[in-house]
């Protein structure tokens, strides 16, 4: 694996903001009541605690809504980052218009690279997430072509403006469906922890675990288990999820960033 990491050195980051759709918003990781938690929050978490100032000196704002495009996240939340100017930007969207029917990666890719250009000469670091390798993933994995060219739209993007990685595509462990929520289009719990600490390895932080260790073994599945799961996945979960994309229709509409200001962790 490429060395993705940008070494920022001790208390170099002290506040941070969180950019994106579902992935970073924490879908899939449920919360207390009906809020969420995702990598993005760990990856907080991570950071105060690597955090050698007084107690509460870190402050982090996620400004992530569900089923947001790239140009909703620019105009909506890419603004407010650059206002509250933290230490640490991360910026993960395009994914839900590589998703779309007849989208162009490098179309999408193009005005990536101009959101990238600005919070990079506004914020301090600005770290950038590529695409999941979803070549085991059913009906996903027709779309692997796509997701892998806007995912080296990504790396390259990122080596012109000098931003850490975080390689999604590489991180092995989310190939597992237990990374994976029952909708199979957002990570689990333990998914978005596996993601939190490969992001804080990037940024050159100690983790107290390798994000690519191997999952316990498990059972194995019989052929008639597979095919019963795939179909309940299918009506309950892809169906829908086709339908609300032909329609056009985010399930973000109505949703406010769960954090919008840089507040104490």
């Amino acid at each position: 694996m490429a060395d993705d990491s940008k070494s920022l050195g001790k208390n170099a980051i002290g506040s941070y903001a969180a950019v994106g759709d579902s992935f970073t918003e924490g879908v899939g990781d449920p919360g207390p009541g009906d809020s969420f938690i995702g990598w993005a929050d760990r990856l907080a978490v991570l950071l105060a605690d690597a955090d050698e100032r007084e107690e509460g000196a870190f402050r982090y704002a996620n400004l992530a809504v569900r089923g947001k495009l790239l140009d909703q996240v620019v105009e909506e939340q890419v603004p407010r980052a650059k206002e509250l100017g933290p230490d640490l930007v991360t910026f993960c969207a395009g994914g839900n218009d590589i998703l779309r029917p007849g989208s162009d990666p490098d179309d999408v890719a193009e005005r990536y690279e101009a959101a990238v250009a600005d919070l990079v000469a506004s914020v301090g670091t600005v770290l950038v997430c590529t695409g999941f390798d979803t070549r085991g993933m059913p009906v996903f994995k027709h779309l692997r072509g796509k997701i892998a060219t806007y995912t080296a739209h990504v790396r390259a993007i990122a080596d012109r403006h000098g931003c850490p990685v975080l390689d999604l595509w590489s991180l092995r462990a989310v190939q597992d469906r237990r990374a994976w929520s029952e909708d199979r289009l957002h990570l689990s719990a333990d998914g978005h922890t596996r993601v939190a600490l490969r992001a804080a390895q990037v940024l050159g932080l100690s983790v107290p675990a390798d994000p690519d260790q191997p999952w316990p073994a498990e059972d194995p599945r019989t052929p008639a288990e597979v095919r019963r799961d795939n179909i309940h996945w299918a009506r309950e979960h892809l169906v829908p999820w086709i339908g609300r994309r032909l329609r056009g229709e985010s399930s973000g509409d109505n949703v406010e960033p769960k954090r919008p200001d840089l507040l104490p962790l």
